[in-house]
């Protein structure tokens, strides 16, 4: 699946536009970092409701491409200009984080996870 699905899929806003046709293959959704960092990265989908710079510097360690922040919040323009120099695309949707991961999973988005 492609940035651009993801956004499509979640009728979201860009706010930073990356290169949108970066192939995702799986998603995370947590408002915690740390979880986030247990995460397998594998050119991922950040989603999330916490919105200060350590989401931005979190998702590059985790070699990930695309943060969606959930419940219509927009980070403040220190998170854009941190993902825009990092050439990353940040969308923000009005669904719910619950409601957003099940939406990327019907449309065939995976959590990485082995037993899935």
């Amino acid at each position: 699946m492609k940035i651009s699905d993801v956004a499509a899929i979640l009728d979201a806003q860009v706010l930073v536009e990356g290169n949108m046709d970066t192939e995702v293959k799986t998603a995370c959704g947590s408002d915690m970092m740390s979880d986030v960092l247990a995460f397998v990265k594998d050119q991922s989908v950040l989603l999330t409701g916490l919105m200060n710079p350590q989401v931005v510097r979190t998702a590059e360690m985790m070699d990930m491409h695309c943060i969606v922040f959930v419940r219509d919040k927009v980070p403040d323009a220190t998170v854009l200009r941190l993902a825009e120099d990092r050439d990353m695309t940040v969308l923000q949707t009005r669904y719910r984080m619950f409601t957003a991961c099940g939406k990327l999973y019907d449309a065939g988005l995976r959590g990485g996870c082995e037993k899935e």
